[in-house]
């Protein structure tokens, strides 16, 4: 929730958060209190950085957005972080058409959206050339995620 609070107010995560909670995930799992092991922490919090590393070399998400999902990877383990990663881009597509509604760009977001499945080559300048009007915080999508996998596992 702290990431989420942050990154809404200052559109950052900051590192010591993502770093300090990856380090709860190994902690938790050198303990035995989280239901996996060292090593599925570790998994976990590659598998996270995997993930959704593509996204942020197209432009669409932040560095911190990438270390955030990894250090979810370590508290939750590999099989939850897969979920947890489904469920995130499900929660950013809905918050994403809410925040264009709510910014009264939703047209013009689903045009230029459609645009690049048309054009699937134009994907990485479309993202990068969208107006700062178009962006929006994702930590809360990656925490609605993380939960609703969290829960449902």
């Amino acid at each position: 929730m702290a990431a989420t609070v942050i990154d809404i107010r200052t559109r950052r995560i900051p590192n010591g958060l993502t770093a300090g909670m990856a380090g709860v995930g190994v902690a938790l799992a050198a303990t035995g209190l989280s239901g996996t092991t060292v090593g599925g922490a570790m998994l976990g919090f590659v598998i996270g950085f995997v993930l959704m590393m593509p996204g942020h070399l197209l432009g669409a998400t932040g560095a911190g957005d990438v270390k955030l999902m990894a250090a979810v990877g370590a508290i939750v383990g590999p099989a939850v972080v897969i979920k947890a990663f489904l469920f995130t881009a499900l929660a950013g597509g809905v918050l994403a058409v809410l925040v264009a509604a709510r910014r009264r760009r939703l047209g013009r977001t689903l045009k230029a959206t459609a645009g690049m499945a048309v054009a699937p080559g134009s994907v990485r300048q479309g993202i990068r050339s969208a107006q700062s009007a178009s962006r929006f915080a994702y930590g809360p999508a990656i925490a609605i995620g993380s939960v609703a996998a969290t829960l449902l596992k």
